[in-house]
């Protein structure tokens, strides 16, 4: 399974962070205004998705920027009640589909910090 979700262009990525980022700059980095960031977090750690125009306003996947997207990615839902960090309910095939995302992420972005508080890495 070596090479299981490669971007098709590699990516540098930088050294993770784990650099406290709390709740509430977690929610401004959404994307929105000039230059602004977007970051979206799995599994309490923070990924910086700002490149990506599928999270910027207007895009596909918009509703996880500034949020801990966790239960959403596990469910492979875009619906804004899915949108949460506690992913405790999933069923065991959503917690490996949840697992394929932080992988997904981990190859494309940059970890720039943990939630702040977070109790949902594991």
């Amino acid at each position: 399974m070596s090479g299981k979700f490669e971007p098709k262009t590699p990516v540098q990525l930088n050294p993770p962070k784990d650099d406290p980022i709390s709740l509430e700059e977690l929610a401004k980095a959404n994307g929105e205004g000039e230059g602004g960031k977007c970051y979206v977090a799995i599994k309490g750690l923070v990924y910086d998705v700002t490149g990506n125009k599928a999270y910027l306003p207007g895009g596909a996947y918009h509703v996880f920027a500034g949020k801990d997207a966790s239960k959403a990615l596990g469910k492979t839902s875009t619906k804004v009640e899915d949108v949460d960090a506690d992913w405790s309910g999933l069923t065991e095939k959503e917690k490996g589909t949840l697992n394929d995302w932080v992988t997904f992420f981990s190859k494309r972005y940059n970890v720039v910090g943990k939630v702040e508080g977070a109790t949902n890495f594991e």
